[in-house]
């Protein structure tokens, strides 16, 4: 971690991230997205769960939503709430994804973060990146 200061903020850099705040209150971090392919085994079932792993960010208010081809999608959505990290102060969040494994062979999936007014941070994953489904 470096730091650098002015008069009235910090600029925390992290790998991954950038951490910018004048005081707790007023601190954000994005998170770093992770999205998590389906396992082979469940393909075989007929459906595809994904996970979207947020980490590193703050506050604990960012959330987690998915997007199918570009538009939003609920349905088969679940989250967790944030956890915090004791080592750095910052929180780790996941959501999953369920879908029949029709819709994952065909589609585009993407993992977003928000919060407010802050730019949003997202993750793609397309089936043909996965080997071996």
């Amino acid at each position: 971690v470096s730091a650098a200061t002015t008069a009235t903020q910090s600029v925390w850099i992290r790998a991954g991230g950038l951490f910018v705040g004048g005081n707790n209150e007023n601190s954000v971090a994005a998170p770093t997205l992770t999205v998590l392919p389906p396992s082979s085994v469940e393909l075989q079932q007929g459906k595809a769960t994904l996970m979207c792993l947020a980490n590193k960010g703050f506050p604990s208010d960012w959330r987690l939503s998915w997007k199918v081809d570009g538009n939003s999608w609920s349905s088969g959505v679940s989250q967790s709430p944030g956890l915090l990290q004791k080592d750095d102060g910052l929180y780790s969040w996941s959501s999953t994804l369920t879908l029949q494994e029709d819709e994952w062979l065909k589609k585009t999936v993407t993992c977003e973060a928000t919060k407010d007014s802050q730019t949003p941070v997202s993750q793609t994953l397309r089936r043909e990146q996965c080997t071996g489904q």
